[in-house]
Parts: structure tokens; sequence; C-alpha cells
């Protein structure tokens, strides 16, 4: 169990809810001092269909028949649009409680700015959040690509492929595995794997039968960085983070747990286990310094400009888990662990929230959150209101002071941002 859900569980055995993280339970003294001015939400995606096919590689490492998905490969699905529509009707009440839009708000030119990668689930989940936030608005969603073509500000993308950076970027990740480098990678995915196999019942799949993996080995890790691409890694650690994506996904779509488990019981425990293979894969690629600052720069300009322009009032960015990953750790974050998910780091659907506030003096501060679903919200399709918020965990930043409050000068993030861009 890591730091931070250890923290959060001693708040709720003091008595204290969790929710009391959240937007929607800051104290009357709060709101008494602070006037909210501008919100900023990066958010992932909701929930979509596998990257590729059920006849693709994934058919091959199981015997079982995978979910039939209500959308085309990679593409959101019809519970992700309804999911993130919710969560678009919790920001409007949030932000109608904080006094900064209307119940039926149609925002004024330059005011709001909703702004998705060329995919259609990304595209689609800002068009479904928007609904939800702004209903009688018909919010027009900016994208610059055809769909289907990544867009340069949330690819991340290496640009730098000159020795030096190379050399550094492989060193850096190599440290994630200790003494024995990217062997070690694989290793602390060991037990993880066992229980992916057990579920997957790889030893009776077609690849297994035919003679090429029965099993995830933890030896076999090889690093891709090529100009102009993401960062990549072969071997089976990236099999079996496809193979998990796609279980956690089936997990968060099938309402029948041990049919999402090709029938299997499995524990809380086991999906967190199954998870973390995904986000260690994320962690490997895209959280290193050098790499994160890199693959995170083109999205932190869009950001800072958005956080400096004149007006806005809200600004919607989605991109995916590998875009918040990045950008937190090129802010420097302190590490993190959220709680009721099995998705540690970027659950499907979250936001990182960077929010304004002014006090009565007229100074800016800055509170960092995540904002996500539970797995039991996304499960459940709970309805989210001020008295059922989505889960808000406070973001910290590593170097920086924060007031009795919680809330950290506004130009001082501003100013990390500035630095890690230049």
């Amino acid at each position: 169990m890591c730091k931070a859900y250890r923290i959060v569980l001693s708040f709720l055995f003091l008595g204290v809810s969790l929710a009391s993280f959240a937007q929607a339970n800051r104290p009357e003294v709060f709101r008494e001092r602070y006037t909210l001015k501008q919100v900023l939400a990066l958010s992932r995606h909701n929930i979509r269909s596998p990257l590729s096919g059920r006849r693709s590689t994934l058919q091959r490492i199981t015997p079982h028949e995978w979910h039939l998905w209500s959308s085309d490969p990679s593409e959101l699905s019809l519970r992700g649009g309804a999911l993130e529509t919710m969560m678009g009707q919790y920001f409007r009440k949030w932000l109608v409680s904080e006094g900064m839009i209307q119940e039926n708000e149609i925002p004024t030119e330059g005011a709001m700015r909703f702004y998705a990668n060329s995919l259609q689930r990304t595209i689609a989940t800002a068009q479904y959040f928007s609904s939800g936030m702004l209903p009688v608005a018909n919010v027009r969603i900016e994208y610059h690509c055809e769909v289907g073509k990544m867009d340069s500000v949330f690819a991340p993308q290496i640009t730098d492929d000159s020795e030096a950076f190379k050399a550094l970027a492989q060193q850096q990740i190599a440290t994630m595995g200790g003494e024995k480098g990217l062997i070690g990678v694989g290793e602390r995915m060991s037990d993880n794997y066992k229980v992916l196999e057990q579920v997957l019942d790889m030893g009776h799949s077609k690849a297994c039968i035919e003679g090429d993996t029965c099993h995830f080995r933890t030896d076999d890790a090889h690093l891709y960085l090529v100009k102009y691409r993401e960062p990549g890694m072969g071997g089976s650690l990236r099999l079996a983070c496809q193979a998990a994506d796609a279980l956690i996904l089936q997990y968060y779509e099938e309402p029948d747990p041990v049919k999402a488990a090709f029938g299997d019981t499995l524990l809380w425990e086991d999906w967190e286990s199954i998870a973390a293979i995904k986000d260690w894969y994320c962690d490997v690629l895209f959280t290193v310094p050098v790499v994160a600052r890199q693959v995170a720069r083109p999205l932190l300009r869009t950001m800072l400009e958005e956080l400096q322009t004149e007006g806005r009032q809200f600004t919607f960015l989605c991109g995916h888990d590998s875009n918040i990953g990045s950008v937190l750790a090129a802010l420097h974050a302190e590490d993190y662990c959220l709680p009721r998910a099995i998705e540690k780091k970027t659950p499907i659907g979250c936001k990182l929230v960077i929010e304004k506030w002014e006090d009565d003096e007229g100074k800016s501060f800055a509170a960092l959150n995540l904002v996500y679903q539970s797995t039991e919200q996304l499960r459940n399709m709970t309805l989210l209101d001020m008295e059922n918020p989505p889960m808000v965990f406070p973001v910290r930043l590593k170097g920086l002071d924060a007031n009795a409050d919680g809330l950290y000068p506004f130009e001082d993030v501003l100013k990390r941002i500035d630095d890690v861009i230049h």
C-alpha cells in the first residue's frame, strides 16, 4: 500500500470524509476568504474500447473472448460518453456554487475554450463534458488536425534525437529498475504478470500452443527513442501493458465482475495488481525527468498561455494519461497514489485541475487537484453532484510552499511552468 493511500485511510479512521478533499466540501471560511476566478482542466479521455481489435494480438494471448464493445477500436464507448457527461454536470454544479457561472451559462466570446487532441475519443470526451457542463451553449470543440491524426500539442513525442539525450534518457529509465537496470524494470512486475497470466489463461492461448509465448518475460525489455515519435518499449512489458489496459477497460465496461475477469473471481488487490502494469509502463516511458520535460513542453506552453489569457474563465484540454503523467513529472509533483481507484496515477477520465483563486486583497493563488471518478463510480455509473462528488485529490509540488489553506502563490505556479518550458 502506497504512502498517499495510507494518509487518506488515516483521515477516514479519524472520521474525516474523503470528500473533504473535494472542492464541494471546502469550509465556508474558505469561500469567505477567496473567490474562484479561473479553472484549467487537463483531462484524460473517458472509457474507450481497446486500442486494437478483438482479432489482434490480444486474442492470441488468451483463449477467452473479449468484451463486445459498443465502439470501434480506440474510440469512446457509450458508457464513457455517459460518464463524461456526468462529470461535466458536476463541474457545472461546482462552478455555479462558486458563483463563477450561471446554471444555464452561455459563455461570452473568449471566456471558455474546449480544445482536444484530434482523435475520436478525445474530441468525443470534450463534447460530452461540455454538454454536461454547458447544456444549452452548443459549445464548439476545437481540434487542429483531421480526425485520427495526433496533434503535436498532445503527442508526447521525442524532439531531440541527440546521442547525449538518448544516453541520459536510457540511464534514467534504467535507474528505475535498480542495479539490474532494464531487467529490473521488468522484474518489478513479475508478481503482477502472474496475476495477469492467470486471468488470461495464457497457457491455453493460441500464442502458447503455437510456441510463441506462454508467459510474460522479465528480461526482454528494450527502449525505442525515435525523433518525432512517442517513447516506446518492446518486449513483455509492452505486451502486458496492452493486455492489462484491455482488461481494465473491460472491468469498467462489463457490469458482471466475474465475466469481466473471464470467469475468475478477483479481489480488489488483484485488479490493482493488473492496473499497476499499465501505471508502471507509463511511468517508465513518460515520467523520468529528461523525457517528461521534453514530451510535456508543448502542452505546458498551451497551459501557460491559457492561465495568462485575459478574460479566460475556463479551459478544457483533452488528451491522454501520458499527457497528465508527463506534465506532473515535469512540474515536480510529489509522488502520490490515488484512493478508491485501481489505476493509481491517471485513472480513466481523470483531470488535472488548476484553480485560480483571489483573496480580498487581490492576491492570486493556485490549487492543483486530480479529479476523477472512483472505480465504483465508474462501474456503477454514479450520478455526481455536490452531495455525491467525484474523488478530488490534492497535488503537491516539490519546492513550493503552500499557505495554511493549501494554496500556492499563483505566480509561483506560473514560474514553475515557465521554468520547465525554458
